[in-house]
């Protein structure tokens, strides 16, 4: 591993590229908030696929793809005169010392949970801090992440379960209403409680440390390697799956489940 000033080195190394590339790059030059936005996501979406992979060479290398939009948006900046890269620093800075009393100042937190349960009082007391509670939850976030935040940010302020094994009965009850408004035909209703079924599922998993997300992340991935099997075992047969039967497709799917049992 490297020293510090060697890491210092490397990022001072990274701030020299960004403003060589900004000045004679055409690419570059044209980039501006909006433009470099949908690749910000992308990068992120593709640091996150490797993380989920625990593919070590491919986090770093995307961490890197992550870390240049956090550089070239500091850039474009400065550029205008509204901020550079160490008021990015000392802002975050400023903002891990206000939010961790217990370790720079004299509250005391023992465990983790602890921290959290002070997490969001802090950061409404900051200047630009939170209004309310759900305040500090992207809109933006999908769906499942943006669930299992409101709930992390309920559970902070003690809008929880006293006993995370009632849980449970919630998640029986919104599937028992789901069932009943897919009987009924009503579209609208059985997405409305699809919806409550979902969200309880969610708040089930993170009473048992789950990760809702990560969870439903891994399934997709065994379900493309076990189709993509199928579909590979089928083209050996010289067969097309929309010519196969169910029960093929099914002898072929069992397959791939003993070979990826996971």
């Amino acid at each position: 591993m490297h020293t510090r000033e060697e890491k210092m080195e490397a990022f001072g190394r990274l701030l020299d590229v960004m403003d060589t590339l900004r000045e004679k790059c055409p690419w570059d030059r044209k980039q501006t908030n909006e433009s470099l936005r949908p690749n910000t996501i992308e990068e992120t979406y593709e640091l996150c696929d490797a993380l989920i992979r625990d593919d070590v060479k491919n986090i770093c290398k995307e961490l890197g793809d992550v870390l240049l939009h956090v550089v070239f948006y500091a850039k474009i900046g400065d550029e205008k005169g509204q901020f550079d890269i160490a008021d990015v620093c000392h802002k975050l800075c400023d903002k891990l010392i206000f939010r961790h009393p217990h370790v720079y100042g004299d509250a005391v937190a023992e465990t983790a949970g602890d921290v959290l349960k002070s997490w969001e009082l802090i950061k409404q007391k900051e200047k630009d801090g939170n209004k309310t509670v759900l305040g500090g939850v992207p809109t933006a976030l999908p769906s499942v992440i943006k669930a299992e935040r409101i709930q992390e940010k309920a559970q902070n302020v003690g809008f929880d379960w006293e006993k995370r094994e009632d849980v449970w009965q919630k998640v029986s009850e919104e599937l028992g209403e789901l069932r009943v408004e897919i009987e009924k035909g009503d579209r609208q209703r059985s997405e409305e409680e699809l919806g409550d079924y979902l969200f309880s599922l969610i708040n089930m998993a993170r009473l048992y440390h789950l990760n809702a997300d990560n969870a439903l992340e891994m399934t997709n991935q065994k379900f493309i390697s076990r189709f993509n099997y199928v579909e590979a075992k089928a083209k050996e047969q010289g067969r097309n799956l929309k010519e196969m039967t169910l029960g093929e497709m099914d002898a072929l799917w069992n397959e791939a489940k003993h070979l990826s049992p996971k």
